[in-house]
């Protein structure tokens, strides 16, 4: 008998704190669905999630478009390059999500901050994901392509955007995971809905089965939409 098994046996107390544990989780597995249930049965959690997937599609759109058109500028003129890169280290470097207070005071506690720092998230990653995926395009496809008359549009429509397509493609996962953490931290920092808004609620009232509902929740949604672009990656590079 082990040196725990024997000090339970002689303390009834400890052998029905340990048998305590199992319903203590049950108990806590139930409250987290109660949680989630009551969320949906009264409709309430429909406007946050409008919210939330307002602001992170929105900056994941508006991110992934501006960070393809810089980085394609930057990839292919040396000028932009100079003055852009330094400002994509800079901001690749620091935390982006601590912009989130400035964003709410510049531009209020409502959907624009939100989608502000979900953009600025997105567009970093989606630019140097263009500009490496140009720069690493073999050089010896360009100069055929040149050699047999090709011109910079040919160049662009044939070479860098199939490489960029599957470049931006292969980072739409992390930049989905990006667009919906900077609407969660900027709802959390400031707002009157979302699941961000939600999350500080349940922090600031200790509801912390709500908070786990909230958590479960947001991680459903996160798996689904990677399904979503796990197939759409899929689809889009069969040619590949």
């Amino acid at each position: 008998m082990s040196a725990y098994e024997t000090h339970a046996a002689a303390d009834p107390a400890a052998t029905a704190g340990a048998a305590a544990y199992p319903r203590r989780w049950l108990a806590a597995v139930v409250m987290i669905g109660a949680a989630l249930m009551d969320l949906f049965s009264d409709g309430r959690i429909w406007p946050h999630l409008e919210a939330t997937f307002s602001a992170a599609l929105g900056g994941l759109a508006l991110g992934i478009v501006v960070g393809v058109l810089l980085g394609v500028a930057a990839a292919l003129v040396p000028i932009i390059a100079e003055l852009l890169e330094p400002v994509m280290t800079v901001l690749n470097a620091v935390p982006r999500v601590i912009l989130a207070p400035l964003f709410v005071i510049w531009l209020g506690i409502g959907l624009a901050s939100k989608i502000a720092l979900s953009f600025i998230l997105v567009a970093v990653l989606i630019f140097f994901t263009v500009f490496t995926g140009i720069r690493q395009v073999d050089r010896r496809i360009v100069e055929r392509v040149i050699t047999l008359g090709g011109n910079r549009w040919a160049l662009v429509r044939h070479v860098y955007l199939p490489s960029v397509a599957a470049w931006v493609l292969s980072n739409l996962k992390i930049a989905v995971g990006f667009a919906f953490t900077g609407a969660l931290v900027g709802e959390f920092v400031a707002a009157t809905h979302g699941l961000g808004y939600l999350l500080s609620f349940a922090q600031s009232t200790y509801n912390a089965a709500l908070m786990f509902a909230l958590i479960v929740l947001i991680l459903l949604v996160v798996l689904l939409i990677f399904a979503v672009a796990g197939r759409l990656e899929k689809y889009l590079l069969r040619w590949n």
